[in-house]
């Protein structure tokens, strides 16, 4: 079949890699001049097969008016006459409840312990090199309510069968050295050994240039106005170059996707989350982290990327725009500072992107009511972590064939 991927992040990238391997012609169209210039650009660089969590959760409203109150808040809101973010963040209340964290946590583990599978094999197969290292991620927790709460994310993951350990303050130290300096500072925390951590951007541009060789089209600088639909199907795609035919289209344009599905009366729950990072060259080794860290307090993380500190976090709530507001840059120098200031802030690089993020946390993968027509989108933070899964199970699907897991309460159709 001709196969069109509309995105060139690192979803629709591996998407158009595991397509063009089950023997498709595949074609990937994309607005700006390269591979993974948009969200994956300069993500937190963390690949958290175990560090997996949706966002709606018990407690989190009351947590949500407390952030807001912050100097260095993970949280940012700045609400407008939006119906797409009102709606969303209705979404997101509903599911802060129990019953449905522990379905959509489950559902999260299960396609991210995929993705951790599928990502291995890729790597063998290819040889693939992104400042790669297989050393896991430690939560960290600077008081005792944090570790006390993180009870129901350990009953999880071992429910899942995802390894971890709760370690007090020496085990911290012992997963990462450069701590020792900030003991008086943290309480212990927890540690998912099979988590990875790499660079996006390297990733996906290395992983297109392989698809390349395997005879994957790649169309830069082309930007996408509309799906065309006859009789139900998916018949092309129209962009500011013309029509182009095919038999499939795969939606991989994260936050934009929900603006392709509108005229088609489909409603995909996906909303930009903006989040933000810095990019610090390493002065200190002694004084950087090994892994990632994830400062539980301000929802950072903190990333050893070759001779690079990728410092990423926050969620602000604005819709689209990507405007680098100097308080979050504050914020994120403020955690990396506090924790591992084995770098020079002086010469660090400022960013944002939007994170394409649904209600219950998960992802969308599958089918639409219109034929021929799929989605792999609304991976919000997780993008980077679940993107080798979803590339997988997008193939399967577009193929006919069965994936190899439960891949029904993944599609649009749950909601």
């Amino acid at each position: 079949m001709k196969v069109l991927v509309l995105g060139s992040g690192v979803v629709g990238t591996v998407s158009a890699w595991y397509l063009a391997r089950a023997g498709h012609e595949v074609t990937v169209i994309d607005r700006q001049p390269g591979p993974a210039l948009e969200t994956s650009f300069a993500n937190a660089g963390e690949v958290s097969f175990g560090y997996c969590s949706p966002w709606a959760a018990p407690g989190i409203p009351k947590k949500a008016i407390k952030w807001l109150m912050m100097e260095h808040a993970p949280l940012i809101l700045r609400p407008k006459v939006d119906a797409a973010m009102i709606g969303w963040m209705l979404q997101m209340l509903r599911n802060c409840t129990s019953g449905r964290y522990a379905i959509n946590k489950s559902r999260m583990l299960r396609l991210a312990d995929y993705s951790r599978q599928s990502l291995a094999t890729l790597r063998n197969e290819t040889g693939i090199a992104y400042d790669e290292r297989m050393q896991g991620t430690l939560q960290l927790f600077r008081t005792q309510a944090q570790l006390d709460a993180s009870a129901k994310d350990v009953k999880a993951l071992k429910a899942d069968g995802i390894p971890c350990e709760v370690v007090d303050v020496e085990g911290c130290i012992r997963q990462e050295p450069a701590l020792a300096h900030a003991r008086d500072r943290i309480v212990g925390g927890l540690l998912t050994p099979l988590d990875e951590t790499g660079d996006c951007f390297k990733f996906t541009n290395a992983l297109a240039a392989l698809a390349a060789e395997k005879g994957v089209t790649f169309r830069w600088g082309e930007t996408i106005l509309r799906l065309e639909v006859a009789g139900g199907r998916i018949t092309g795609v129209t962009t500011d170059r013309g029509t182009e035919k095919a038999d499939a289209v795969v939606l991989a344009l994260g936050s934009y996707s929900p603006l392709m599905l509108r005229p088609f009366g489909m409603k995909l729950p996906v909303y930009p989350v903006k989040g933000y990072s810095l990019t610090v060259p390493i002065t200190d080794a002694s004084r950087a982290p090994e892994s990632t860290v994830m400062d539980e307090t301000y929802k950072i993380a903190l990333t050893r990327l070759g001779d690079r500190i990728r410092v990423g976090g926050m969620a602000e709530i604005s819709g689209f725009n990507n405007r680098l507001e100097p308080a979050r840059r504050r914020t994120l120098e403020h955690s990396v500072s506090d924790l591992f200031p084995g770098g020079d802030l002086t010469q660090a690089t400022f960013w944002s992107g939007l994170r394409p993020m649904t209600p219950d946390g998960t992802p969308v993968i599958g089918a639409t009511p219109v034929k021929g027509l799929y989605l792999n989108t609304g991976h919000g933070t997780l993008g980077w972590t679940m993107s080798s899964g979803s590339g997988r199970l997008i193939a399967d699907l577009v193929s006919g064939r069965a994936p190899e897991i439960d891949a029904t309460d993944l599609a649009l159709s749950r909601y």
